[in-house]
């Protein structure tokens, strides 16, 4: 699990470094107009949620800070990608993860492995939008597996065999 989620932020960090110039922070019409830097900001944040609730075993994602330096500037994107991989191998415990479903606060019981995963398949499912918002504004290459799931890339290489 952690290797996977490290595999995949590192993918991140260099397809995101590789980006041409100016689209980072560009509005993308494919996207409903976000940006990458947003789908980036998004991705990030609910990863720092997770790694600051850890010593309280508690988590907001909701409760995010939704920093604009993030999807703003791109350096400091990277920085913060990289923090997460310095902090997120962590042991498993029990936490509490609160969520705001309209106008009421609902609690449920998880643990620090399972959030992790959480985390994993969101940055999976973001970095499939990011890679239209990429090929929309250049003809960077981009790994076949970014934005894949480790298991459709295990199935696959299975069907091709």
């Amino acid at each position: 699990m952690f290797k996977s989620s490290l595999k995949t932020l590192e993918q991140f960090k260099n397809v995101l470094s590789e980006l041409p110039a100016g689209c980072y922070s560009q509005s993308c019409q494919i996207l409903s107009n976000a940006s990458i830097g947003q789908h980036t900001r998004h991705i990030i944040e609910l990863y720092l949620c997770l790694i600051d609730g850890y010593e309280v075993a508690d988590v907001s994602y909701d409760k995010r800070e939704r920093n604009t330096k993030i999807e703003e500037d791109i350096d400091f994107a990277l920085e913060q990608l990289t923090h997460i991989q310095n902090n997120l191998m962590k042991p498993n415990k029990e936490i509490k993860v609160t969520y705001e479903l309209g106008d009421e606060e609902t609690c449920l019981d998880s643990n620090y492995f399972r959030e992790v995963m959480y985390n994993l398949e969101h940055t999976i499912h973001h970095q499939a939008l990011i890679k239209i918002g990429v090929s929309h504004f250049s003809t960077q290459e981009i790994p076949e597996s970014f934005g894949v799931a480790p298991s459709t890339i295990e199935y696959r290489k299975a069907c091709a065999q």
